[in-house]
Protein backbone atom coordinates (compact mmCIF):
# COMPACT_ATOMS: atom_id res chain seq x y z
CA UNK A 1 0.00 0.00 0.00
CA UNK A 2 1.11 3.54 -0.71
CA UNK A 3 1.81 5.68 2.35
CA UNK A 4 0.88 9.38 2.18
CA UNK A 5 1.77 12.00 4.80
CA UNK A 6 -0.61 14.83 5.67
CA UNK A 7 0.77 18.34 5.84
CA UNK A 8 0.28 18.19 9.61
CA UNK A 9 2.40 15.03 9.87
CA UNK A 10 5.25 16.62 7.89
CA UNK A 11 5.09 19.78 10.00
CA UNK A 12 5.11 17.66 13.16
CA UNK A 13 8.37 15.99 12.07
CA UNK A 14 9.94 19.45 11.63
CA UNK A 15 8.63 20.60 15.01
CA UNK A 16 9.95 17.51 16.78
CA UNK A 17 13.38 18.07 15.19
CA UNK A 18 13.53 21.48 16.85
CA UNK A 19 13.05 19.75 20.20
CA UNK A 20 15.72 17.12 19.56
CA UNK A 21 13.54 14.27 18.26
CA UNK A 22 14.73 13.61 14.73
CA UNK A 23 12.01 11.52 13.08
CA UNK A 24 12.38 10.58 9.43
CA UNK A 25 9.76 9.36 6.97
CA UNK A 26 11.56 5.99 6.95
CA UNK A 27 11.11 5.70 10.72
CA UNK A 28 7.38 6.40 10.34
CA UNK A 29 7.02 3.86 7.52
CA UNK A 30 8.92 1.26 9.56
CA UNK A 31 6.63 1.92 12.54
CA UNK A 32 3.58 1.30 10.36
CA UNK A 33 5.00 -1.81 8.68
CA UNK A 34 6.63 -3.42 11.73
CA UNK A 35 5.00 -2.05 14.90
CA UNK A 36 5.62 -3.38 18.38
CA UNK A 37 1.91 -2.82 19.02
CA UNK A 38 -1.13 -1.47 17.18
CA UNK A 39 -4.20 -0.04 18.89
CA UNK A 40 -7.46 0.90 17.23
CA UNK A 41 -9.40 4.10 18.00
CA UNK A 42 -12.48 4.38 15.81
CA UNK A 43 -11.19 4.12 12.26
CA UNK A 44 -7.66 5.20 13.18
CA UNK A 45 -4.75 2.90 13.87
CA UNK A 46 -2.13 3.83 16.47
CA UNK A 47 1.15 2.03 15.77
CA UNK A 48 4.03 2.20 18.23
CA UNK A 49 7.69 1.19 17.89
CA UNK A 50 10.73 1.86 20.10
CA UNK A 51 13.22 4.45 18.81
CA UNK A 52 15.73 4.28 21.67
CA UNK A 53 16.03 3.05 25.25
CA UNK A 54 13.68 5.66 26.66
CA UNK A 55 11.29 6.67 23.85
CA UNK A 56 9.02 5.10 21.26
CA UNK A 57 7.37 6.61 18.21
CA UNK A 58 3.57 6.55 18.01
CA UNK A 59 2.02 7.01 14.57
CA UNK A 60 -1.67 7.69 14.01
CA UNK A 61 -2.89 6.65 10.56
CA UNK A 62 -5.97 5.66 8.59
CA UNK A 63 -6.50 3.31 5.67
CA UNK A 64 -8.30 5.09 2.84
CA UNK A 65 -8.93 2.94 -0.19
CA UNK A 66 -5.59 1.63 -1.38
CA UNK A 67 -3.41 4.00 0.63
CA UNK A 68 -2.34 4.61 4.21
CA UNK A 69 -2.65 8.22 5.36
CA UNK A 70 -0.40 9.31 8.23
CA UNK A 71 -2.40 11.74 10.37
CA UNK A 72 0.12 12.59 13.08
CA UNK A 73 3.02 11.19 15.07
CA UNK A 74 4.61 11.84 18.43
CA UNK A 75 7.24 10.43 20.77
CA UNK A 76 6.09 8.67 23.94
CA UNK A 77 7.88 7.15 26.89
CA UNK A 78 8.36 3.43 26.39
CA UNK A 79 7.52 2.55 29.97
CA UNK A 80 4.10 4.20 29.69
CA UNK A 81 3.10 1.96 26.77
CA UNK A 82 5.04 -1.16 27.75
CA UNK A 83 7.19 -1.41 24.63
Amino acid sequence: MRIRFTRHAREKMQLLARYGFHVTEDMVVETIRSPARVDLRGEQFLAIRPIDGKYALRVVYETRGSEIVVITLYPVRRDRYGV
